[in-house]
């Protein structure tokens, strides 16, 4: 088992990375220093009350940081470096999955098929979703899902990477990651109907050439997938009673298929389990999933992924080019800005 004596865990603070806080206090509070990043400084009040009240001596701090905004995110990192000299685990959760559609006709088509298991676990060929634009120009799902948490990683390098120590990115990935909604030429997905699928494989991407470039410096990147969970983003899908007519089902389909975790409990295994490996010991082309026997009971399995070394470099040249211009976009905004007050003040 590997645990540091004092760690420093950045995580987001709803769904699955509630359920992980959970777990890593009940397994040792003492020496572990938690931040919670959130959009809504509300709800990451309600969360910090939740864990203290079940562990009243954990050390739970709070971040407000929005991953669709470049300046939410880059002001967001800029406090935690000032709060903080090193950051030992960064777990990177945050996503979304706007306006889920959900296709009847592909639905009835998949149960005579033989991917009908898959379809159900995964949700693969049954959803597409309606992507946004957000404030600084980008499709939502991708700044949101990938390009917010790129930044941070790369705003964060100084506390990340420290000479003669270890630490770990985890991404949250999706078993619905697929090569197939993905292209170098449109990596925002601007022209698709899957940007979520497509955010989700571009994050497994991007984690090998995090490997391939940070490793040297004692940072390493895994991806792990939750599995098939029942949380705010897949209920939205259907009405509430019809979740709950499936439920029965999803039970019985856990015989054929290991991934519908469908607790965040149960979601946050991979997450948890990848905690207490050295980071350095993972293989940068597997994805560990979290998965539930039909009898309830959860274990950590990796899987090897559908990427290359190629295809990633590729990718994160182009967020390289990205973030330079949206740093440039950043601080013409910034000067237009103090111009236009300082014509005010004449």
């Amino acid at each position: 088992m590997y645990r540091k004596m004092i760690c420093y865990v950045l995580v987001s603070c709803s769904g699955v990375g509630l359920a992980l806080c959970e777990r890593l206090l009940s397994h040792n509070s003492d020496g572990l220093q938690l931040c919670l990043a959130c959009r809504n400084m509300q709800r990451a009040e309600a969360t910090r009350s939740h864990l203290l009240t079940s562990h009243p001596a954990a050390q739970v701090d709070l971040l407000q940081m929005d991953t669709s905004s470049i300046s939410s995110v880059l002001r967001a990192a800029q406090e935690f470096k000032l709060r903080y000299a090193r950051l030992d685990y960064l777990y990177l959760n945050a996503g979304i999955m706007p306006n889920p559609q959900f296709d009847v006709k592909a639905f009835v088509k998949g149960l005579f098929s033989s991917n009908v298991i898959n379809m159900f676990s995964t949700g693969e060929g049954i959803l597409t979703q309606k992507d946004g634009i957000t404030n600084d120009g980008l499709q939502e799902v991708f700044a949101t899902n990938l390009f917010g948490h790129f930044l941070l990683v790369r705003e964060l390098e100084p506390v990340l990477c420290h000479a003669g120590q270890t630490s770990q990115l985890v991404w949250t990935s999706s078993s619905n990651a697929l090569s197939s909604t993905f292209s170098l030429d449109d990596i925002q997905h601007q022209k698709g109907t899957q940007p979520y699928s497509s955010s989700k494989y571009a994050t497994d991407l991007l984690s090998l050439a995090l490997n391939n470039r940070y490793n040297k410096q004692g940072l390493y990147s895994s991806v792990i997938c939750p599995g098939f969970m029942l949380t705010n983003m897949t209920i939205g899908i259907l009405p509430f009673y019809l979740w709950k007519l499936l439920m029965p089902f999803f039970l019985m389909l856990r015989i054929f298929t290991n991934t519908l975790t469908l607790t965040t409990y149960n979601g946050s295994e991979a997450l948890f389990w990848v905690f207490l490996q050295k980071p350095e010991s993972l293989n940068p082309f597997s994805k560990y999933h979290s998965l539930t026997s039909a009898l309830g009971n959860s274990y950590t399995q990796p899987h090897k992924m559908d990427i290359n070394m190629e295809t990633s470099e590729s990718l994160y040249e182009k967020l390289l080019q990205l973030e330079k211009d949206m740093r440039g976009k950043l601080k013409d905004k910034e000067k237009e800005s103090h111009h236009a007050k300082e014509t005010c003040r004449i």
